[in-house]
């Protein structure tokens, strides 16, 4: 996760940049909000934890900014003042959160994994069509999860990357398994019946004599074959 830190106050940016990187968080840092603004235009962030009180440009500012061109990435805002104008303005920008400083770096960090966690599903659910996670494994129709085992998964994520080419079931085999496979290739067609009675159409079809392709969505409309 790429995250934008705001905040001009060195000892804080060193700290808590340091504890974000702890979590394998990829953090680019501004120490007002000009840079930010800079940063933001130049490079994508999926989260922005944004310090109020800052140099030039406020972080109220650079979350109006957010909001109206960048409206994907979520927002903390950090700042010293507790006064109730300020939180309501901020909230009335549309900030994910709001967090008064001094602020545990450790409960920062978990108001930042719930608030991507929470962005992440939403994305999911947004979704439309068939669509496949690589780095979950897991394949969604319509933000719907659909119950594939891993060859399964495998096997479709094969297939919908190259849509216009037909494999072989070797090719496919070598895909899923590498060389570690040792057996029969018609393996391969048991994992096809089994994953179209999964999908929510048509999307593989058989190219008689050679192999499999994968059907796109407006091909796909009919029931899977049996």
């Amino acid at each position: 996760m790429n995250i934008l830190f705001l905040e001009d106050e060195p000892t804080i940016r060193e700290v808590l940049t340091e504890y974000m990187k702890m979590q394998d968080y990829d953090v680019t840092c501004a120490k007002d909000g000009e840079q930010a603004l800079r940063l933001l235009k130049e490079c994508r962030f999926d989260m922005a934890v944004l310090d109020i009180m800052v140099p030039n440009v406020s972080g109220l500012e650079v979350l109006e900014y957010i909001k109206k061109n960048k409206p994907e990435v979520a927002t903390i805002m950090l700042t010293a003042l507790d006064d109730e104008k300020t939180q309501v303005q901020a909230f009335n920008l549309y900030a994910d959160d709001y967090v008064i400083k001094p602020v545990s770096p450790i409960i920062l960090l978990k108001r930042m994994e719930t608030i991507l966690r929470r962005v992440k599903r939403t994305e999911i659910n947004e979704e439309k069509g068939l669509v496949i996670h690589d780095e979950s494994y897991q394949a969604f129709y319509d933000g719907k999860p659909l119950e594939l085992t891993l060859s399964e998964f495998l096997l479709l994520q094969v297939l919908i990357k190259e849509p216009k080419r037909t494999f072989t079931r070797e090719q496919l085999i070598l895909r899923i398994f590498n060389e570690d496979y040792v057996g029969n290739d018609r393996i391969i067609d048991a994992h096809i019946k089994n994953l179209r009675k999964k999908l929510p159409g048509n999307y593989i079809k058989t190219v008689i004599g050679v192999g499999y392709q994968f059907r796109e969505e407006e091909k796909a409309k009919e029931k899977p074959l049996k």
